[in-house]
């Protein structure tokens, strides 16, 4: 049985929703707001073929793509600096190795996804535990954010590389005839 409003008791049944709101604070109109960090990445990883790290890094490089490349024994792994920049970054990198595609995994919250890239242009998802099972332990130890790049060997970062560098890997790294 409720308290008619006009009843003294009423205010000491109001519920938590009758309370005032802080200074200050306010409810948006839109609960879509509140969610937008979800959809940020925490961490990308764009996937590829490249068997010499370096060679990765320097096309980061005059691509302006910012990573830390790591090497693994099935291809290099460009960590993104800015998880943000996750598409745009394996889209340039799939631009730059046209002849082979690359995988672009993201981490929001605890959600993974995985998605092939191939030419500049998103080819579709792909489960990411098929790309994780067979996948090094490193990979996955990135995407879960237990190491970071700087603490692996051999990693190789496109920042502060001068194109000149840039040039003078990729020459070095391409096959002799």
């Amino acid at each position: 049985m409720s308290a008619a409003p006009d009843d003294p008791r009423a205010e000491d049944q109001a519920g938590p929703d009758d309370a005032p709101l802080p200074d200050g604070l306010q409810v948006p109109d839109d609960a879509s707001a509140l969610l937008a960090d979800e959809d940020v990445p925490t961490v990308a990883l764009v996937l590829t073929q490249v068997a010499v790290p370096a060679a990765l890094a320097a096309a980061c490089a005059l691509a302006k793509v910012d990573v830390d490349v790591v090497p693994t024994p099935v291809g290099a792994v460009a960590v993104l600096r800015d998880p943000a920049t996750g598409a745009a970054g394996a889209q340039a990198i799939s631009q730059l190795l046209r002849a082979v595609p690359v995988v672009l995994m993201e981490r929001r919250e605890e959600q993974i996804s995985a998605t092939r890239w191939a030419e500049g242009a998103a080819q579709g998802t792909v489960p990411p535990g098929l790309v994780l099972s067979d996948s090094p332990a490193a990979l996955e130890d990135l995407l879960l954010g237990s190491v970071r790049p700087a603490e692996l060997e051999g990693v190789v970062s496109s920042v502060g590389m001068s194109r000149w560098r840039a040039m003078r890997l990729l020459a070095s790294s391409r096959p002799r005839r």
